[in-house]
């Protein structure tokens, strides 16, 4: 990390947030597209590991971890704001004073919102499209039950961890040129935080209301809490645990 790749991402950070403040339909329209391609990747992978998961379980989770990294490369090659690459962009941001934690809080906010909107909207038109309802009913029940019987730091520290691979994956598609270079160090990145069973707020949102479409009902309190230990856990390993030393670094 140099101090020029500080000066790129604080760029980056600023752009977001002036058009965040001045053109705010327009940054939720973003986050909203974003929130789209990751319920196409939500589908991609839960289907793929639903149809292997009838062969082996361990080759089901392995299919799944492995088709999922299509999400973050819909979104950086096709434009659109996540709310976990947010963290690792707007924590430089702010820690350089190119934009203030003001600016940093906003982006928060409209991207979350933006995200939520995206995932739901296409959850619902993906499960009333009838689309392989009962393989999915069966897969996806016992993975939900699952994220929401954790305990709040086991969701923290799955949060942290999964978002401080996330931003991995987001800092060497800002510093690499080559977009294969790009897609293998998103998919290994991507594999690595799906495979080992961490938490990330936003592929949540998707599969929650995937769960919620399809299951008719799901504990809204239990939704509620996995999602708040998750999301504080994704801010703590995008803008502290990732990007904090990344700062330091460049400028100490």
């Amino acid at each position: 990390m140099l101090k020029s790749d500080v000066d790129v991402i604080g760029i980056i950070a600023k752009n977001k947030a002036n058009t965040c403040k001045n053109q705010p339909y327009k940054f939720v329209l973003r986050g909203i597209m974003a929130g789209f391609y990751l319920v196409v990747a939500i589908i991609l992978s839960y289907t793929s590991g639903a149809l292997m998961n009838n062969i082996s379980i361990e080759l089901g989770k392995i299919t799944s971890a492995m088709t999922f990294s299509i999400a973050l490369a819909l979104i950086c090659f096709l434009g659109g704001e996540l709310f976990t690459g947010n963290n690792l962009v707007m924590g430089i941001g702010a820690y350089s004073k190119k934009t203030s934690y003001k600016d940093l809080l906003r982006v928060f906010v409209f991207t979350y919102i933006g995200n939520l909107i995206g995932n739901i909207a296409i959850s619902y038109l993906f499960v009333k499209s009838g689309s392989n309802t009962s393989l999915l009913l069966e897969y996806m029940h016992p993975i939900i039950d699952g994220k929401l019987s954790l305990s709040p730091s086991e969701m923290l520290i799955k949060g942290i961890l999964c978002n401080f691979i996330v931003c991995i994956s987001v800092m060497a598609s800002i510093k690499m040129k080559e977009e294969g270079a790009k897609m293998t160090v998103m998919f290994w990145c991507i594999f690595a935080f799906v495979i080992a069973g961490f938490e990330h707020s936003i592929a949540n949102m998707g599969i929650f209301s995937i769960g919620y479409f399809l299951m008719g009902e799901l504990p809204i309190y239990d939704v509620i809490n996995s999602m708040f230990w998750v999301t504080i856990g994704n801010i703590l390993g995008g803008t502290v645990l990732y990007a904090l030393p990344l700062y330091k670094m460049a400028i100490d």
